[in-house]
């Protein structure tokens, strides 16, 4: 398999970090290459999420991007590239598109909820990302494609989180037909949660953000956790699976401290365990 694409050291990060109040803001940092997935943009993507599961400080998570390209998708030069191989470029391709899978499991399974905020343009694999991220803003001038099948290559990938948060026809007219799809089409879709005033996607991520912080990381753990296992399950596993998180949740001492505050008309105090 290919080895892990190293970053060029004269350029800049692939992707910016900033922290405010538990809120970690991470940003696509490559606008000249339209910020593609390529092999160093997805390695830095997955190094950093890494590190912010691992942070104990970081209670929500958005991700934006510099410029007027969200994310193009996979970089079509790394892939074409490889077309010379002995074997047409299929190991590179397999290796690639793995890369990729495990940058968007990452971030489902990441402990903490992620945003996008999302400006100008998200297509194909950046497309997925964004239907990746458990919720999503967008400014009014965003717009979403999954183009594959207008160059001869259906967005297989894509479908994959496409599927999981918009309804089949709404995602197979995504991908079959391969059109823009505007801001306003892509809330009534499914595939982001809001539309706000050109520019202002990134403040309005980060608001939402800071009221997911506030609230006890318990839950939102758990809950987060819980709804990706569960919606993959039949109905009467989905009960037997939530009642026992439910179950679990309840025992925490935030919990009691959440209804004790309640009964009390007071404010809760939160120690996230």
């Amino acid at each position: 398999m290919p080895a892990t694409a190293a970053v060029n050291a004269s350029l800049p990060a692939p992707v910016s970090r900033s922290d405010d109040a538990g809120v970690v803001t991470l940003t696509l940092s490559r606008p000249a290459q339209r910020n593609s997935l390529s092999e160093a943009m997805m390695a830095a993507l997955t190094a950093a999420l890494a590190e912010v599961a691992a942070d104990s400080s970081a209670r929500a998570v958005v991700l934006a991007a510099e410029g007027p390209v969200y994310s193009a998708g996979h970089d079509l030069k790394e892939i074409q590239s490889h077309r010379a191989d002995p074997d047409r470029g299929r190991a590179y391709f397999e290796d690639v598109l793995k890369r990729c899978a495990t940058l968007m499991t990452a971030i489902v399974r990441l402990p903490q909820p992620v945003i996008a905020a999302v400006e100008g343009m998200a297509t194909a694999a950046g497309c997925q990302l964004v239907a990746s991220c458990d919720l999503a803003v967008a400014g009014e001038k965003a717009r979403f494609c999954t183009p594959g099948v207008n160059i001869g290559l259906f967005c297989h990938t894509p479908m994959v989180a496409l599927s999981r948060n918009l309804s089949r026809k709404h995602a197979m007219e995504m991908l079959l037909l391969g059109d823009w799809t505007e801001a306003d089409d892509a809330l009534r879709m499914g595939l982001v949660n809001r539309v706000v005033p050109a520019g202002e996607a990134l403040a309005s991520a980060q608001a939402l953000a800071r009221k997911i912080a506030d609230k006890s990381q318990v839950p939102v753990k758990l809950g987060k956790a819980a709804f990706y296992a569960q919606v993959e399950m039949g109905l009467d596993d989905a009960y037997a699976y939530a009642s026992r998180v439910m179950a679990e949740n309840m025992l925490a001492r935030d919990a009691d401290e959440g209804i004790s505050a309640v009964l009390a008309k007071r404010a809760a105090v939160w120690e996230d365990r």
